[in-house]
């Protein structure tokens, strides 16, 4: 349905490629909480600037903080790394392997003390490292694919804690596979917001009984705002926490139908209920500098339910990505 419905959006590109910060804002002093200040009152410029008032106030309260994964630059503090091939790890962890497929490919690390002060939705291990896998396909020649569609296929990703105490050392990176060029990422705090099909949206926005092509036409889906907040940062999105930035549709909907089993119907209740459940653990997007392409500029996402997120260990994941 989605896909029918943008192509009657001429910027629908522009939603599906929502950015979190504006350049403008490096003037400021640095600090956490100067940089997510700062970007709610830029948000909340444009959102006064395109939205009628009582629409701006209501869409404002929808937002959540989250950490934005930039580029990172001399002295910056590494928040994060993408690739690199060789992550940490202690003597008795194995390299994540989809059994009777092969092993996965490294995708990022996340350092759970260089997030610790970042005000974010979610709640994450207070210290050691958040590894990210994923079978990209390298290994088979892109025979397979992991998908919600086929839930199965999510053994073909997985997220690793290691704790702050563990003894680690460099895991070359296993043969079949080739490794994304490393990149060192800073932790930015943002604020981020739910797009088109987001149910949080349509509970505040869409009128009871109103399909999506009518809603197509409501102010918080205008071109012109939707612009405007792209331009805030173009480049690649890396995000912890917060609403995922989309190409496709709600990726808490693809986890919750996967958790549910196949064959659900989306129009099942039992299907907006777990989709309330969870909520987005990281995302990493499509980017040149290490080499990495998900499809058409898509992106990867992990998901974990809210409830079972604590600051002592990794709650249980899930796994989807989308394409344009």
């Amino acid at each position: 349905m989605l896909c029918e419905l943008l192509s009657l959006w001429p910027g629908w590109h522009v939603a599906a490629q929502y950015r979190t910060r504006d350049s403008a804002r490096a003037a400021g002093t640095g600090g956490k909480g100067d940089h997510v200040t700062a970007d709610r009152e830029l948000v909340g410029e444009i959102a006064d600037r395109y939205l009628p008032e009582d629409v701006a106030a209501r869409w404002a309260r929808l937002l959540r903080p989250a950490a934005a994964l930039r580029h990172a630059g001399p002295g910056a503090r590494v928040a994060a790394v993408l690739g690199g091939g060789e992550p940490g790890l202690p003597d008795w962890v194995e390299w994540p392997v989809w059994e009777g497929h092969g092993p996965l490919s490294f995708v990022a690390a996340i350092d759970c003390a260089a997030l610790a002060a970042v005000p974010l939705d979610i709640t994450l291990p207070s210290a050691g490292m958040l590894l990210f896998f994923y079978f990209d396909g390298q290994y088979d020649n892109y025979q397979t694919t992991v998908g919600f569609w086929e839930p199965s296929t999510l053994a073909g990703a997985r997220v690793l804690h290691i704790g702050p105490g563990e003894a680690t050392s460099p895991r070359a990176c296993p043969a079949g596979l080739k490794p994304y060029q490393r990149v060192e990422l800073t932790a930015e705090p943002v604020v981020s917001f739910p797009q088109f099909e987001h149910p949080d949206l349509h509970a505040v926005f869409k009128n009871p009984g109103a399909d999506l092509r009518s809603f197509l036409q409501h102010p918080v889906n205008g071109d012109a705002f939707l612009e405007a907040l792209s331009k805030r940062n173009p480049g690649s999105c890396h995000q912890v926490g917060g609403y995922a930035t989309l190409v496709q549709g709600p990726v808490e909907y693809e986890v919750a139908t996967a958790a549910l089993g196949a064959g659900i119907r989306g129009e099942d209740p039992h299907v907006s209920a777990e989709q309330a459940r969870w909520t987005l653990l990281a995302q990493i997007d499509t980017d040149d500098r290490a080499g990495m392409m998900w499809g058409d500029c898509g992106a990867p996402y992990w998901l974990s339910r809210r409830e079972e997120m604590t600051a002592s260990d990794l709650a249980p994941t899930s796994f989807t990505w989308q394409c344009a």
